[in-house]
């Protein structure tokens, strides 16, 4: 396993690492090339990484309730695999099943929270619009509570992933009730009439992602969807901070994916009578994405240390997301160039992850709001209007 700086991880951080790259190589890997050329997620992985306790996994009592630092690597090591299989599992426990933990009544817990750790049910997150992505807080969505009690849902998603997947959608709409409008999360279940969710086509990143539209058209839902313990933006940011998390160590995983391939490759591909790996130039770019890498695990380890003693601020994530998403993505493009012409073929990883990391630079927050939300941190004047 890459650990050049040689941190030091418990016997049982170790194990759970060593289980998911396992996982992956064995059974997600020779998958993930046909599913990104084919446009479809791996559902037939889906109850391999329940066994494992990979859904849900930080989430107390009703999921594997292991610490943040094993969480990440587990999320190092599916992205390694593509970024789909990490973007599934952290919108399937940062992005669903948390808010139904954390701000959930009992009866919400109990209902979804057992069968989404299972697999048996597939959530997923519905924020982003068509019209409002880094400005969330305009969103359109409104749900209207009717005399009877129910809420009627009305808007469009975008961009959600597990979305045509999904068994049930948490919703993040505008409502009106005795204290005034705010915006509130629903758990509207999918077999509900007029919800729809469709397939975003014409993609080429995350092709084996399920990446979808919702649509709520006078989508009726009852009066206990409503998530009851929070009101705000408050409710979806902190969904956001846990799968930020997953992405600062998910990326670094395609680094090394794409760091591993170019260096092997580099060994073996011969050129004028010896591997293009005894090159100072070669030596050098892989150098280059070695150090890059380093720095991006130990910002990662760093982070995950912050938020198992509880000490992890939002704009410590977002520095994070922002600078291993750009070094991720600049360490993809450095290895792609090693390959030289087969760096664009599906037969080697690279292209797939560099294609990948387009959509993780700019999703769940942009490297440019990233950048305002720590520069409003570190000065004391936003800059967002």
């Amino acid at each position: 396993m890459l650990n050049f700086a040689d941190w030091e991880l418990s016997p049982e951080q170790q194990m759970i690492q060593g289980v998911v790259r396992e996982f992956v190589e064995r059974e997600a890997m020779p998958l993930m090339p046909a599913c990104f050329e084919e446009g479809r997620f791996p559902t037939e992985l889906i109850p391999g990484l329940a066994k494992l306790g990979l859904l849900g996994a930080t989430i107390p009592e009703y999921g594997s309730d292991i610490d943040y630092t094993s969480y990440g690597l587990i999320c190092q090591e599916l992205e390694r695999g593509d970024t789909a299989l990490r973007s599934f599992v952290s919108v399937q426990g940062g992005l669903c099943m948390y808010p139904v933990s954390k701000y959930g009544s009992e009866k919400q817990k109990e209902r979804y929270l057992p069968k989404m750790h299972r697999g048996e049910i597939i959530g997923c997150f519905g924020l982003t619009e068509p019209d409002h992505g880094s400005d969330p807080a305009s969103m359109e969505t409104r749900a209207v509570r009717d005399s009877d009690g129910s809420w009627v849902l009305n808007g469009t998603k975008m961009w959600i992933t597990n979305g045509t997947m999904a068994h049930l959608a948490l919703i993040w709409a505008k409502a009106t009730d005795d204290q005034g409008e705010t915006i509130r999360g629903f758990l509207v279940e999918t077999d509900r009439p007029g919800f729809t969710a469709n397939p975003v086509r014409h993609r080429l990143s995350m092709r084996a992602s399920a990446t979808s539209e919702l649509v709520l058209q006078d989508c009726r839902v009852p009066g206990d969807a409503i998530l009851p313990g929070v009101r705000g933006m408050r409710g979806p940011l902190s969904c956001l901070d846990h799968s930020r998390f997953a992405i600062a160590f998910g990326v670094v995983g395609a680094a090394m994916a794409c760091y591993e391939t170019a260096l092997e490759y580099a060994k073996t591909r011969v050129q004028w009578g010896r591997p293009i790996a005894g090159f100072q130039l070669v030596q050098e770019r892989l150098v280059d994405a070695l150090q890059a890498i380093t720095q991006g695990q130990l910002l990662a380890y760093q982070l995950g240390r912050l938020q198992d003693c509880g000490r992890l601020r939002p704009a410590q994530i977002s520095l994070a997301k922002r600078a291993n998403c750009a070094m991720a993505l600049e360490v993809a493009r450095s290895m792609r160039s090693v390959l030289g012409g087969n760096g664009i073929s599906l037969e080697y990883p690279i292209i797939r992850h560099m294609a990948n990391l387009e959509s993780v630079y700019t999703y769940e927050g942009t490297h440019e709001i990233h950048t305002l939300v720590v520069g409003s941190d570190v000065t004391g004047l936003p800059a967002f209007r």
